[in-house]
């Protein structure tokens, strides 16, 4: 079923709430969808969908998502459904009593929730696979299997399908960036402290983000504004306004031809419309290497929230994912409070440094999307690959930043992605900057 879903159609009565929810069911149901949910909400939305028409069709006023199906990553709860993050330890997880707030925020807004998506394994890779589940397929793998991007996989994957009009998910490292960049969709990280994590499995608190995955910059203002309970104020103004850098530390190395070729194609065509765009050092970005050389806060304060249960149930677990979170049990107290002391003065030197810029500019990560079947057997060759995919976005997590990732790949060619980034509560400036970078790139 081809209609056109958007935040003002249903509103509009050019579609109806239940021929939107239908629609994505069956792009849900197509094969291209294999492995993206863990589990559907079908009764649910169908009420959900019932009860917006019936509002349109009396006159009411509808919220702001209403009718739009949504998709929740398995790491938020939904009232009645279990939350297992995608792991075979948490299988007989009871169902939540409450939604978590973010999911409480979407309903109250009027989105149907169709279902909770895959992911990696307790969001701890940026890869995308899950040996429980399986591994959703990157819809643009053009006759390939390629890798979808993570942790938030499934997530980007009902977007990309046309399963979702947008999509609940989390970003630690760069779970929402890389799968929206690998995709050729738009996910924004926002600052952390503007969305709340209660009701959500963590992986880092420190770092943990909630946040969403859409199709446009517009579209990611709209789910912003409704997650972080705010009204987003993005700074409009001309391209030719906006002063932009590139930092050159860390951010370009080992970029892939294609990605340096459509990062390099973007630069010119934004610098054409007008946009002051200076190349930087950010000497600073050189160390992030050694700040998390240990395993960093993901190891830290994942190990505190499994070490009881890897001690019954390590069987249950990815290897992989449970190497990763043991690495945390040989981080001292002391370890932790050097680290939290040392991120609070490389904050400080970063924010310092790009200090007079409107956003920055980055790849949102080095390579396009690599095939799937040489990371299933190859740890080396996994987690060489996991390294490369986090590097660019966590950065902006350390930083306690905000980033938005939206496409700027080459027509026909897989997708890159184009990182707008800045510092905390910068959000509104990174959100200008990608409406007006989107107008441009966006043009054919």
């Amino acid at each position: 079923m081809q209609i056109q879903i958007n935040p003002k159609s249903i509103a509009a009565g050019t579609t109806t709430a239940r021929d939107a929810l239908r629609a994505a069911q069956a792009a849900a149901d197509a094969p291209a969808c294999r492995h993206t949910f863990i589990r559907r909400f079908d009764a649910a939305a169908e009420v959900t969908a019932q009860t917006v028409d019936r509002a349109r069709e009396a006159g009411l006023p509808l919220p702001a998502l209403a009718g739009l199906p949504v998709s929740v990553k398995d790491l938020f709860d939904v009232a009645g459904q279990p939350t297992t993050a995608g792991s075979r330890s948490l299988a007989d997880a009871e169902p939540a009593a409450r939604d978590s707030t973010a999911v409480a925020r979407l309903r109250a807004a009027g989105a149907v929730l169709v279902g909770h998506t895959n992911l990696s394994e307790f969001a701890f890779s940026g890869v995308g696979i899950n040996p429980h589940h399986g591994t959703p397929r990157n819809p643009c793998s053009q006759g390939q299997t390629l890798i979808p991007g993570g942790s938030s996989s499934g997530a980007a994957v009902s977007v990309a399908t046309g399963a979702s009009w947008g999509a609940l998910g989390s970003d630690t490292g760069g779970s929402i960036r890389i799968p929206a960049a690998l995709q050729g969709l738009v996910g924004f990280k926002n600052t952390q402290r503007l969305t709340p994590l209660q009701g959500c499995i963590p992986l880092s608190p420190t770092l943990d983000t909630a946040c969403a995955i859409t199709r446009s910059v517009a579209d990611a203002v709209l789910l912003h504004g409704i997650l972080s309970a705010r009204l987003p104020q993005p700074l409009r103004r001309p391209l030719r306004a906006l002063r932009l850098a590139v930092p050159s530390t860390l951010m370009l190395d080992a970029l892939s031809p294609e990605v340096a070729a459509a990062f390099d194609a973007a630069l010119r065509r934004l610098s054409a419309a007008g946009a002051q765009i200076e190349t930087i050092e950010l000497p600073a970005l050189a160390e992030l290497a050694n700040l998390q050389a240990q395993g960093g806060f993901a190891a830290a304060e994942s190990w505190a929230w499994h070490r009881q249960r890897l001690a019954t149930r390590e069987a249950d677990y990815d290897p992989r994912v449970a190497a990763r979170i043991k690495r945390g049990a040989a981080i001292s107290a002391a370890d932790y409070l050097d680290l939290q002391q040392a991120r609070a003065r490389w904050i400080e030197r970063i924010t310092a440094a790009i200090d007079g810029f409107d956003a920055l500019l980055s790849p949102t990560v080095p390579i396009t999307a690599p095939p799937l079947q040489p990371l299933l057997d190859d740890d080396d060759t996994f987690f060489a690959l996991n390294a490369l995919l986090l590097r660019n976005p966590s950065a902006v997590n350390l930083l306690d930043g905000c980033a938005l990732s939206l496409p700027c790949q080459v027509p026909g060619t897989l997708p890159v992605g184009l990182m707008v980034w800045g510092p905390a509560l910068a959000d509104d400036a990174v959100l200008g900057a990608s409406l007006a970078i989107e107008a441009v790139l966006g043009e054919v």
